[in-house]
């Protein structure tokens, strides 16, 4: 596999924005929430499991699962979370590795940027990964994003972020941090910034298996 970055930040720091940056970049980009969502969309490879742990109360009309009530479950019932962990996890590790593999021999990008939410509080992400990028914000701005995109009280909002791991931890254990608080341009800026820092890394593990190769 080749030279693996992973993204992670808080809810509403901007994480898809950042990731569109590199992918416009010429980075391939794994998305474990977007695989998230293909494992529970209609006909989703995780949906058979999902409806007999939790029955059709979290089951859309045409089969997907119905987050908002998967939500309130969670809220009411903190054993649900676990066993919805016990059931995705596995699935989405195993499709991340898969797709950071196949990008790695088949999309002749230099190298892969995977976005996992959670890399911090999973543990399972780590070993896949050469440095870790935090998104990071002010949490004000994380709440006032989340609440205008997706509608979510304060309340709920400070609840989500109190399950995830805390700004502090996740720049204690950043390679690097692009701030993600001001304007587009400026963002901009500094992931061109890190795209050509990856590019140079990316090459010199390229070069240094060459090298080995050939010894």
């Amino acid at each position: 596999m080749s030279f693996v970055v992973g993204l992670t930040g808080g809810i509403g720091s901007g994480k898809s924005t950042v990731a569109d940056l590199f992918a416009s970049l010429g980075a391939a980009v794994v998305d474990t929430d977007a695989i998230a969502h293909e494992l529970t969309g209609p006909q989703g490879a995780a949906m058979p499991e999902i409806a007999a742990a939790f029955g059709s109360s979290v089951l859309l009309a045409e089969g997907g699962l119905d987050r908002v009530a998967m939500r309130h479950l969670v809220f009411s019932d903190p054993s649900v979370k676990s066993r919805l962990e016990a059931i995705l996890h596995s699935m989405i590790r195993r499709e991340s590795v898969a797709r950071c593999r196949s990008a790695s021999g088949t999309s002749g990008a230099p190298y892969v940027l995977l976005v996992v939410p959670l890399l911090l509080e999973s543990g399972a992400y780590r070993e896949l990964v050469d440095r870790i990028l935090v998104v990071d914000c002010d949490e004000a701005v994380q709440i006032s994003r989340v609440m205008a995109r997706s509608g979510l009280a304060a309340g709920e909002i400070r609840a989500i972020m109190a399950t995830q791991a805390s700004r502090a931890e996740r720049l204690a254990v950043a390679d690097d941090v692009v701030s993600n608080a001001e304007g587009r341009e400026g963002l901009s800026a500094r992931v061109a910034a890190l795209n050509q820092r990856y590019l140079e890394l990316a090459s010199a593990i390229t070069n240094a298996d060459t090298v080995n190769a050939n010894c």
